[in-house]
């Protein structure tokens, strides 16, 4: 492994906490735009009431472009109005939040979920199997027995 990406992979591992590299473009698909959990001071927004107290607290705009679609086991499940169904495009890319820039975000494994298939992104892990593999088996957890294996 060459230098370069030795120091990348520590930065990601060490520094960013990512367990994944991101990689590809947007293909404009929209998926991400219509199915959203939104996490507010460190959790998912559950309830219409929390959502309605966000938004009259908060001065930020992206949540008056947002709407309930939805419920479930995780909390509200949201649609942006700036998306534009039939250009497939936003309608105010240029002043997008950060959750629009920034997605896909690895977070989203937390939920369960997963990429649309049609999503120009995907995920590759950045330590591979047996690079994890070799660390546990040379430094197992102290409970583990071989049988665990």
């Amino acid at each position: 492994m060459k230098l370069i990406e030795k120091i990348k992979k520590f930065l990601y591992l060490k520094i960013f906490k990512k367990k994944y590299y991101k990689k590809g473009s947007c293909a404009r698909c929209g998926a991400c735009c219509e199915n959203i959990y939104i996490r507010h001071k460190g959790g998912v927004i559950k309830s219409e009431a929390e959502f309605d107290n966000i938004k009259k607290e908060d001065s930020y705009s992206f949540y008056k472009h947002i709407t309930i679609i939805g419920k479930d086991k995780f909390g509200l499940v949201f649609a942006c109005n700036k998306f534009d169904k039939e250009k497939k495009l936003c309608q105010d890319h240029k002043n997008r939040p950060s959750i629009c820039k920034n997605y896909p975000s690895e977070e989203i494994f937390s939920f369960g979920a997963s990429l649309n298939p049609d999503c120009g992104f995907s995920f590759e892990p950045i330590e591979k199997f047996d690079e994890v593999f070799k660390k546990i088996s040379k430094n197992p957890p102290k409970n583990f027995t071989e049988a665990d294996y």
